[in-house]
C-alpha cells in the first residue's frame, strides 16, 4: 500500500494538539509526514519541522509559503491539517480547498456560521474533503454505540444525555496564565467561551451517534469566576429533528472533574452510557434486565467498532488511537475507498450555528431558538 502524503500547519513544539495529531496520521502506515509549517514564528517552525525528518525545501515558515510550495510540487500532499489558533482556521482551510487539498481542521471549523457555510459551500464545489477533528467520535465503542442505535438495539429514542465538564479552569487566579485567559476573551475566543471550546464535542457526539441533528434549543449561560467575560458553565437542553430530548452541561469550574466527556442514550427498551476516562466500555441496560458491560475488543461488535479495535481485549486503547482512527478514515476516503462515519465540515458549520443559538438563547433568559445553519433550514 502506497502511503499518502501528509502536512501539517501548526501544531508545532508545545503544543497539545500537535503530537496526537502526528502520532495519529502516521499509526497505521497510511501517511507520510512531508511537509509542514509548524509555527507563528518562521525559524523556529522551520526547525522543528526538520527535526522531526521534514525535508529543509517542505519546511515552510508559514502557511502561504507552505500553500504556493506544495501547490505545484509534483509529489504534493494528499492531506493538509489545520491545527492553528481558532481564529485562523476559515482563511487557512478555504484558502487549500480552493488550491484543491483535502483538509483536516481542528475544531471550531470557523468562527462564524457565514463563514462555515462557505466552507461547506466550497468543499462541496471543489469535490473535496474538508473534515474537522471530532475525534471523540472516532473511538470503537462510540461507534459501537452509533450502531446499536441504528441497529433499534435500544427502541425509538427517548432522551440523550451528555456532559463535557471539568474543574481545571476553578481557581480565579488563573486570570493572568495566557492558557486560560484568552478561552474567556471575546477578542480571541469569539461570541463563546465553554460552550464553542468543549460544548461542541458533546453536542456533536449526541448527534453522530442518534444520527440525528439539532432543531432547537434553550441554553443559560454563566461566569462564575470575576474578570470573565465569556461563559465557564452552560447547560442547554435542546430537541433534535426527531423530537427525541436533549441535555447538555459543559463548564470549566467543576472541581473534581478531570475530563469530563461522557454520554447516556435512553430508549424504549433500552440505554446506554459511555465515559472518556473509561473508553473502553460502554453500559448497556435492557428494559427489564441487568446492566452489561460491552468491552472493546470483544467478539460479536458491530463491523466498525471492531474495525477500529486495534489491540486485544482488556487493553487500554485512548485519544492519541482515537485520532489516529480519523485519519483511517480520512486515507480510505482520499482513495476512495470504503470509510467509517467521518465528521465533515457539514458538522463543523452545525457545530457553530448551535454555538450562536445557545450564546442568543442566553442573552434572552433561555428564550428557544432555532439551533440550525439558514441553508439547513
Amino acid at each position: 500500500m502506497t502511503r499518502l502524503n501528509w502536512g501539517m500547519i501548526g501544531g508545532g513544539d508545545g503544543s497539545q494538539i500537535g503530537p496526537a495529531h502526528r502520532m495519529g496520521a502516521q499509526a497505521d502506515g497510511n501517511f507520510s509526514f512531508v511537509a509542514g509549517a509548524l509555527d507563528a514564528d518562521a525559524d523556529r517552525g522551520k526547525s522543528y519541522a526538520q527535526s522531526l525528518g521534514i525535508a529543509p525545501d517542505r519546511a515552510y515558515g508559514n502557511w502561504r509559503d507552505m500553500l504556493e510550495g506544495e501547490r505545484e510540487h509534483p509529489d504534493r500532499v494528499d492531506l493538509v491539517t489545520v491545527a492553528t489558533p481558532n481564529s485562523t482556521h476559515f482563511e487557512i482551510t478555504r484558502a487549500f480547498l480552493e488550491a484543491g487539498f483535502n483538509v483536516l481542521c481542528e475544531k471550531p471549523m470557523t468562527m462564524t456560521v457565514e463563514e462555515g457555510e462557505e466552507i461547506v459551500r466550497l468543499a462541496r464545489e471543489a469535490g473535496r474533503i474538508c473534515a474537522v477533528n471530532y475525534c471523540y467520535s472516532a473511538y470503537p465503542m462510540v461507534r459501537q454505540m452509533k450502531a446499536m442505535v441504528a441497529a433499534g438495539e435500544l427502541g425509538a429514542i427517548r432522551c440523550v444525555v451528555a456532559n463535557f465538564s471539568h474543574g481545571h479552569h476553578a481557581a480565579g487566579d488563573d486570570a493572568d496564565n495566557p492558557r486560560v485567559r484568552w478561552r474567556y476573551d471575546p477578542a480571541q475566543a469569539g461570541v463563546s467561551g465553554q460552550m464553542a471550546d468543549c460544548g461542541i464535542h458533546a453536542l456533536h457526539m449526541a448527534s453522530f451517534i442518534l444520527g440525528d441533528e439539532l432543531r432547537s434549543l434553550s441554553a443559560d449561560f454563566a461566569s462564575t469566576v470575576p474578570g470573565r467575560v465569556l461563559e465557564d458553565d452552560a447547560m442547554v437542553n435542546f430537541r433534535t429533528e426527531k423530537g427525541t430530548v436533549g441535555r447538555l452541561w459543559t463548564s470549566t469550574i467543576a472541581l473534581g472533574r478531570q475530563h469530563g466527556l461522557d454520554i447516556q442514550v435512553f430508549g424504549e427498551t433500552g440505554g446506554l452510557r459511555w465515559a472518556s476516562e473509561q473508553p473502553n466500555q460502554i453500559h448497556y441496560h435492557r428494559l427489564g434486565g441487568r446492566v452489561e458491560i460491552i468491552e472493546k475488543g470483544e467478539a460479536g461488535l458491530h463491523g466498525d467498532a471492531a474495525r477500529l479495535s486495534r489491540v486485544p481485549i482488556a487493553h487500554p486503547e485512548g485519544f492519541p488511537l482515537a485520532v489516529a482512527n480519523i485519519y483511517v478514515d480520512l486515507a480510505a476516503r482520499i482513495r476512495g475507498e470504503v470509510a467509517g462515519a467521518l465528521p465533515g465540515a457539514e458538522d463543523g458549520l452545525r457545530s457553530m450555528a448551535a454555538v450562536y443559538a445557545a450564546v442568543d438563547s442566553a442573552r434572552r433568559d433561555g428564550a428557544w431558538v432555532d439551533a440550525r445553519p439558514p441553508m439547513f433550514r
